[in-house]
């Protein structure tokens, strides 16, 4: 169970007479998630989703309700931050950053059809075409610089094969993406796995959990959806996902020359970061809370899947 610190029925009571939401009836913990407590919130006038912030970084929390607000205001699917009478959404509960969001409808795709990836694919691409123009700025916490700089904690604890594997892909990073300027940058998502989006059927419900969210190049985004949503048990590119998220994505926003030549880098790179980040939980930093660590040897797969077969061509895009 998610729910690090257990609030009352009067706690939440009291929290939302701030809000314009009615009276609690329900209070629900949440399962799952590894930082924040979670609550599903039942009032006799609507269903909410209370979470408080356990870990990170507290005063980025204003980026991520803007950017919150920003793309709730251009009509994306996302559950923007209830705000209180005075029109403000971050509080504290329980001596934690708290925030209040709507309950968004549907469940997370295990295995997305085609149907799923047109709509998610056009949707990130919407975002992107959105999120150019999002003024606020929160630099990519897990980018080639982080790699650069966090990869030799992880080199005691794997093979000498796949250190020096590690190695010469970060020299590989670097050699290619000074070739290029810089790349289109906006607002991303940071984290867009199956499990963090909501589809009801075909109809997606929403992409939630934007705590990974920053400011960047928004080719990283894009490569993290190809590398989860179209990627079968073996880590091999499946052509039907692949072309039909593409398609859709650059409908919206049409990649330039620079982020189609390093996008096969790109899948690598944004591969990386996962198995990094993963070995970095299990053997060096792990969770505060006695949870079971994602495993890192699913993103290790897909890397030498990537660098094996490369990837698969961009589909081209109709004028």
């Amino acid at each position: 169970m998610a729910v690090f610190t257990p609030l009352s029925d009067a706690q939440v009571a009291a929290f939302l007479e701030k809000f314009d939401v009615g009276q609690l009836q329900t209070l629900e913990g949440v399962a799952g998630g590894t930082e924040n407590s979670t609550f599903f919130v039942t009032t006799d006038q609507h269903l909410l989703v209370l979470t408080l912030f356990e870990q990170g970084e507290h005063e980025e929390l204003p980026f991520f309700v803007d950017l919150l607000d920003y793309l709730d205001e251009h009509r994306l699917p996302v559950p923007g931050p209830v705000h209180d009478r005075d029109g403000i959404a971050l509080h504290s509960l329980a001596d934690k950053p708290a925030l209040l969001f709507p309950r968004l409808p549907g469940r997370h795709p295990e295995a997305p059809n085609l149907i799923q990836c047109q709509v998610l694919g056009d949707t990130l691409g919407h975002m992107h075409a959105i999120s150019q123009h999002f003024p606020g700025r929160r630099p990519n916490p897990r980018d080639l610089h982080w790699l650069q700089a966090m990869h030799h904690k992880v080199l005691a604890y794997i093979s000498p094969a796949d250190q020096t594997l590690m190695k010469d892909e970060i020299d590989e990073f670097e050699s290619v993406f000074s070739q290029y300027g810089e790349l289109p940058q906006g607002a991303l998502h940071g984290d867009l796995f199956r499990d963090n989006t909501l589809f009801d059927g075909n109809q997606l419900g929403g992409m939630i959990d934007f705590y990974n969210g920053c400011t960047g190049d928004l080719l990283f985004d894009l490569a993290i959806v190809i590398n989860d949503w179209a990627s079968d048990e073996n880590g091999h590119l499946d052509r039907e996902r692949y072309d039909t998220i593409l398609n859709a994505y650059q409908a919206r926003r049409p990649l330039n020359s620079d982020e189609q030549a390093v996008w096969p880098v790109m899948l690598r790179m944004t591969a990386l970061r996962y198995w990094l980040s993963r070995l970095l939980v299990v053997y060096v930093d792990p969770p505060a809370h006695d949870l079971t660590p994602h495993d890192p040897q699913r993103f290790e797969t897909i890397l030498k899947a990537r660098i094996a077969q490369g990837a698969l061509p961009l589909p081209e895009v109709t004028p």
